[in-house]
C-alpha cells in the first residue's frame, strides 16, 4: 500500500482527533481568506474614492506640492490647454485617458458682511461637467453610486463651503446645517471682526446690496491675493454646505467654477491652472501612463519645471490606511499559522505515540524510514487540503451574506459611506496564497514528529505498551 492511501486510511481512521484539528483549521482559513479579501476590497474603495474626485495622476509645477500652499498663483500653468492637447493626441494615452481637467487652488479670506465674521479658507475653482464625468469611475465594480458635484447647475459666481465654514460665517440656518447651536457671542475688542471695506471691495458689490441673511442665496465675500500679491475680493452664492470628512479640512473648504476662481486670482491677464489632473481608465495603466506623459512633458515642455505625481503620493492617507490594515492582516496571519502549527504538531505527535508498534510492524516488514515519515506528512497535508477546500467553501458562503447585508461605514478622510463587501469569488490571488500557507505550515509542523516516527528503533516499537 502506498504511503498516500495509507495516510488517507489513518486520517479516517482516527476520525475524533482528525475532526477537531479539522474544525480549527477550517475556522482559521475561513478567517484568513474573508480578511485578505476584506483588506482588498479596502484597497479597491480607498482607490475609487480618490480617483473619483482627484484623479489617478496630477501634472504640477515641480514644487507646487512642497511649496504651493503659501502661494498657489505663483506655480499656475500658463499654457495648461497645450498640455491637455498634447496628452490627449498622444496614440498610447488615447485609449487609457478617460478625462484630463484643469484644476486651480486657491486660499484666502471667506466673510460674511452682514453678519460681521470671517475667515481663511481654502479650495479650488474646477469644471463641473468633468468633475462629473470623473465621479462615475468605477472599474472595480464596486456597489457605489455616482454623485454629482454641488456645483452643477449653479450660477458662474455660486460656491460650495464645508459645514464648519457655513457656520463660523452664522449660515447655518440658510443652508440648513446639522448640529449647529448658537454660539455664545464673545466680547469684542473693539472694531469689526471682517475689515470694514472688503464687501466695497468686490466688483458685484452693490451699495444697495440685499444682505446674506435677507437672501433666498446666501452672499460670502471672498479675498484672496493675486498673482502678484495685490486683493482680489468677490461676491458669491453659496449654494450648498458639504460636509468634507475632516473636520480640518471641513473648516476651511470652498469651492467654485474655475472661470471664476481664474478671474478672482488672475484678474484679467491669461488664466492659469495649479494642476492638471488625469483620470486613467484603470489603475493598472498608472505607472505606464505616468512614464508616458513625463516623457511628453520632458520632450514637448522643457522649461517649464513639470511633473507627474500618483494620486498615493498626492494623498499619503491613502498609504496609511492600508498599512494600517496590511499590518492587522499580518498580524492574523501570523495567528492563524501558530494556531496551525500547534495543531498539526499534537494531531501528529499524538499518532506517532499511538501508533508506534504499527509503526514497528511496519518497519519489520520492510518499510523504508522515508516511508514511514512520508505516511504521516501526507496525513498532515491531506488534512491541510480538506480544512482548505472547507474553509472556502464557508469564507465564500459568509462573504455572500456579507455582500448582501447592506451594511457600510465611513472611511478615515472621507464623505461617502462605503458599503462593506468581501470580494473574494475570482481573486484566486488571495485563496492561492491562503491555500498554499496552510499546507506549508502544515507540512512544516508534521516533518519533526514524522522523522522522528521514522527514526524509532524497530525493537523498542514493537514492545511498546
Amino acid at each position: 500500500m502506498s504511503a498516500l492511501a495509507l495516510a488517507a486510511r489513518n486520517v479516517w481512521r482516527n476520525g475524533r482527533r482528525s475532526l477537531s484539528t479539522f474544525l480549527t483549521m477550517t475556522v482559521g482559513v475561513c478567517a484568513l481568506l474573508l480578511l485578505g479579501a476584506y483588506v482588498q476590497t479596502v484597497d479597491q474603495g480607498l482607490q475609487t474614492n480618490f480617483v473619483r474626485h482627484g484623479g489617478h495622476l496630477e501634472i504640477q509645477h515641480r514644487d507646487f506640492l512642497l511649496y504651493g500652499d503659501g502661494n498657489p498663483a505663483a506655480y499656475g500653468l500658463a499654457d495648461y490647454q497645450r498640455i491637455i492637447d498634447a496628452v490627449r493626441s498622444d496614440p498610447q494615452l488615447r485609449a487609457q485617458v478617460l478625462v484630463i481637467t484643469p484644476s486651480l487652488r486657491l486660499g484666502g479670506i471667506a466673510g460674511n458682511a452682514s453678519a460681521n465674521v470671517s475667515r481663511t479658507v481654502f479650495g479650488r475653482g474646477t469644471l463641473v461637467d468633468d468633475q462629473n464625468r470623473m465621479r462615475a469611475w468605477n472599474a472595480y465594480g464596486l456597489p457605489i453610486k455616482p454623485g454629482n458635484l454641488a456645483l452643477q447647475g449653479s450660477p458662474p459666481n455660486a460656491a460650495v463651503i464645508g459645514t464648519g465654514v457655513a457656520r463660523v460665517l452664522r449660515l447655518c440656518g440658510a443652508l440648513a446645517v446639522p448640529d449647529c447651536p448658537p454660539p455664545v457671542e464673545a466680547g469684542a475688542a473693539g472694531g469689526a471682526a471682517q475689515p470694514a471695506g472688503l464687501a466695497a471691495l468686490s466688483e458685484l458689490s452693490q451699495p444697495a446690496k440685499r444682505t446674506a441673511m435677507d437672501a433666498a442665496v446666501p452672499v460670502i465675500q471672498l479675498l484672496t491675493a493675486g498673482e502678484t500679491g495685490a486683493p482680489n475680493v468677490a461676491d458669491l452664492n453659496v449654494v450648498k454646505a458639504q460636509s468634507q470628512g475632516v473636520k480640518e479640512l471641513d473648516d476651511g473648504w470652498i469651492e467654485l467654477h474655475l472661470a471664476r476662481a481664474q478671474r478672482l486670482v488672475y484678474g484679467e491677464a491669461a488664466p492659469r491652472a495649479t494642476s492638471l489632473v488625469v483620470q486613467l481608465d484603470t489603475t493598472a495603466n498608472l505607472a505606464a501612463a505616468r512614464e508616458r506623459i513625463a516623457a511628453i512633458l520632458a520632450r514637448d515642455f522643457k522649461g517649464e519645471q513639470l511633473t507627474v505625481l500618483g494620486f498615493d503620493t498626492i494623498n499619503p492617507s491613502y498609504g496609511q490606511i492600508l498599512g494600517m490594515f496590511g499590518a492587522l492582516f499580518g498580524f492574523v496571519a501570523l495567528l492563524f499559522s501558530c494556531v496551525v502549527l500547534f495543531s498539526v504538531a499534537n494531531s501528529v505527535n499524538m499518532a506517532v505515540a499511538e501508533r508506534t508498534v504499527e509503526i514497528g510492524t511496519l518497519r519489520a516488514i520492510g518499510m523504508q524510514r522515508g516511508a514511514i515519515a512520508a505516511v504521516f506528512v501526507w496525513e498532515a497535508l491531506l488534512l491541510g487540503l480538506a480544512c482548505a477546500v472547507a474553509g472556502l467553501l464557508l469564507a465564500l458562503g459568509i462573504a455572500y451574506a456579507v455582500n448582501h447585508a447592506g451594511m457600510s461605514w465611513l472611511p478615515p478622510g472621507t464623505v461617502e459611506p462605503q458599503v462593506i463587501s468581501v470580494g473574494l469569488w475570482g481573486e484566486y490571488k488571495i485563496i492561492a496564497n491562503a491555500v498554499l500557507t496552510l499546507l506549508i505550515v502544515s507540512l512544516l509542523a508534521a516533518w519533526w514528529p514524522a522523522r522522528r516516527a521514522g527514526r524509532l528503533p524497530i525493537v523498542d516499537s514493537l514492545r511498546h505498551v
